[in-house]
């Protein structure tokens, strides 16, 4: 990445946009409280279940600045209810969010149980002939479900030795699972969204829930006019070292395309060069009021410097402000890659239109993931027949049954480009494995078009790029339903190239100008997944958030842990998780199931 040298350099670093620490994962080593030879007997070998358990996750899982995931096992096994509160007052002072509890034999259910309401919890019971793991693991499920706190239940497909060390691959995918889903759901926990503006052109998605966010998410709600975004320029509310820095960089990587607007609407160079100026700010000022910065302190902006505590955040845009200003499209693009001028970074998601509720499903695949978001709209179901009608292109691949064009102007992140690569294939990575290179080649496969004013009237800039083929991906919207609640729709699929003369005889078709991800959904002859056109038809909204990777059995996990139902998804039935409880509503319809499950246990945080 070309980065230009020298300048003021200590602007929001990672060190202060995650000043607070990160959840960590409790580990509860329960065991049989009988002494006198039956407890001292088990106390190495639960011990070292316990902190197996911690290594595997510390070595396998990071949090959203990269560090690697922190455990906290108890002191001691727990046997009883006195050392049950010994632990549980360990991980208060230790800021755990997530507990699993290990154990190989029987052990006293309601006295070892982890009665925390709202830390998601899970037990992995050892499948072992010597002691009966799964006898507890069966008791004390019962305990969570007669209690109403559902725990997921963990038990090995083959039975191991009793001195067996290691943890089987089945347990291993769902101590990691569980863990990921935990602690995405505990790094929502006292977090906030910030709404910047308020209703897009009367899109539902942007009435901002408050209830939503608080019940289910544990998440507070900010809120600032768009007219603060022109205080901050006005007033210079903003660190104008950077801005001078991120201007340079901008100029130097961030590559102008042509001007699709008809001659009369096109501007001069000088209205150009104004809003690039203003763009690069709006970009620092949104950054600074979702995450604050201690630099504004030293401006002599003390009270602005603190932010808004914001995770995500979403940016009205339409039509108030981009019918007199640039648009939001260059902020919001910028600050949902992995990148920006200060280097590589984890994004910061910005939803389009301030669609909170797609910005809740970017925040779930981000926080799943730690890769960037593609925000799109759910643009076109392109049927074979309609593609070989207008190009003569007959689909093929993963795109013989029809595709969908993910579109829209806004917070397609640049990383969305697939110019990020592994073994040869195209990627999205965390920020940590981002190369140089795959910046500046993300940066070179992204043209900054002007906006078209027909519907920007103030201008501004918007990412026109190609997402390459190939690409496991999962689209996911999350929907409010009145009287119901929300629920989660999930989609896996692949993207897909087009040859270079279809995709731009179907690009010509709608705006050019804006980035193009083509999608073709896995098809599993049911539900909503019995053609492409039907998952088009039954998506509940006209956005969708895109991740990188097949992410829907996470997903699932997570949704089960937040009690928010799933109403459509493709993912194999084997690979989904959901505590055990769910099971006592009933086995031969899961999706039923989960319905009456999440309806009955209600929000995480009511």
């Amino acid at each position: 990445m070309k980065r230009i040298e020298g300048g003021h350099s200590s602007m929001t670093h990672q060190d202060y946009r995650y000043k607070q620490a990160f959840p960590k994962i409790g580990i509860r080593p329960t065991i049989d409280g009988r002494r006198k030879g039956v407890r001292e007997s088990l106390e190495e070998q639960t011990m070292r279940m316990a902190t197996s358990v911690a290594e595997l996750l510390a070595a396998e899982l990071r949090y959203p600045d990269g560090s690697a995931v922190e455990c906290v096992v108890a002191e001691t096994c727990i046997g009883g209810v006195a050392e049950a509160a010994a632990a549980s007052e360990l991980f208060s002072r230790s800021n755990v969010g997530v507990t699993i509890t290990v154990t190989p034999c029987w052990c006293y259910g309601t006295e070892t149980m982890d009665m925390s309401p709202s830390i998601p919890t899970a037990i992995w019971g050892f499948n072992g002939t010597e002691r009966p793991g799964a006898v507890y693991l069966a008791a004390v499920l019962s305990a969570h479900a007669q209690k109403g706190i559902p725990a997921f239940g963990i038990y090995g497909e083959d039975v191991q030795d009793g001195g067996d060390t290691t943890i089987p691959d089945d347990v291993r995918e769902k101590l990691l699972r569980f863990s990921r889903a935990g602690l995405a759901a505990a790094t929502l926990k006292g977090q906030a969204y910030l709404s910047i503006g308020s209703v897009s052109m009367g899109i539902a998605g942007s009435i901002v829930n408050d209830s939503f966010f608080q019940e289910y998410l544990g998440m507070r709600n900010e809120y600032v006019d768009m007219s603060e975004l022109t205080r901050r320029i006005e007033e210079e509310i903003y660190d104008p070292e950077e801005y001078k820095l991120a201007l340079a960089w901008v100029k130097e990587n961030c590559s102008e395309g042509p001007d699709n607007n008809v001659a009369h609407l096109q501007t001069d160079r000088k209205r150009k060069e104004y809003e690039w100026e203003t763009v690069v700010k709006m970009t620092q000022i949104v950054r600074d009021l979702m995450a604050g910065n201690p630099r504004l302190a030293e401006l002599g902006f003390t009270e602005e410097s603190m932010g808004h505590h914001a995770i995500v955040s979403g940016f009205q845009g339409q039509r108030q402000w981009t019918d007199h200003s640039p648009n939001g499209d260059f902020l919001e693009s910028i600050l949902n890659s992995s990148f920006d001028w200060n280097g590589k970074r984890a994004p910061y998601l910005v939803a389009t239109e301030n669609d909170s509720l797609n910005g809740v499903s970017m925040l779930f695949g981000s926080l799943l993931t730690h890769t960037a978001q593609i925000f799109a709209d759910v643009r076109t179901y392109w049927s074979p027949d309609s593609v070989q009608r207008v190009t003569g292109h007959q689909l093929e691949g993963n795109a013989k049954d029809g595709i969908l064009h993910l579109i829209n102007s806004g917070s397609a992140a640049l990383d969305g480009t697939g110019q990020q690569s592994r073994e040869g294939k195209p990627v999205l990575k965390p920020f940590w494995e981002i190369t140089d290179e795959e910046v500046q080649d993300c940066l070179k496969a992204t043209s900054w078009r002007p906006a078209s004013v027909e519907y920007f009237r103030g201008g501004g800039y918007s990412a026109d790029f190609l997402t390459k083929g190939g690409m496991p991906v999962t689209m996911t919207r999350l929907n409010l339903v009145k009287g119901l609640g929300p629920v989660l729709q999930i989609a896996q699929g692949y993207t897909v190239d087009l040859p270079e003369d279809v995709h731009d005889t179907l690009d010509q078709r709608t705006d050019p100008t804006w980035p193009s991800t083509w999608f073709a959904p896995v098809l599993t002859g049911s539900g909503a997944f019995t053609s492409v056109y039907e998952v088009m038809n039954q998506w509940g909204a006209n956005h969708g958030s895109i991740s990188y990777g097949h992410i829907g059995a996470d997903l699932i996990t997570l949704a089960s842990m937040l009690r928010i139902p799933v109403n459509m998804h493709n993912v194999p039935e084997t690979e989904i998780f959901r505590p055990r409880a769910w099971g006592l509503f009933g086995t031969s319809e899961p999706e039923s199931a989960d319905y009456r499950a999440c309806s009955v246990f209600g929000p995480l945080y009511r």
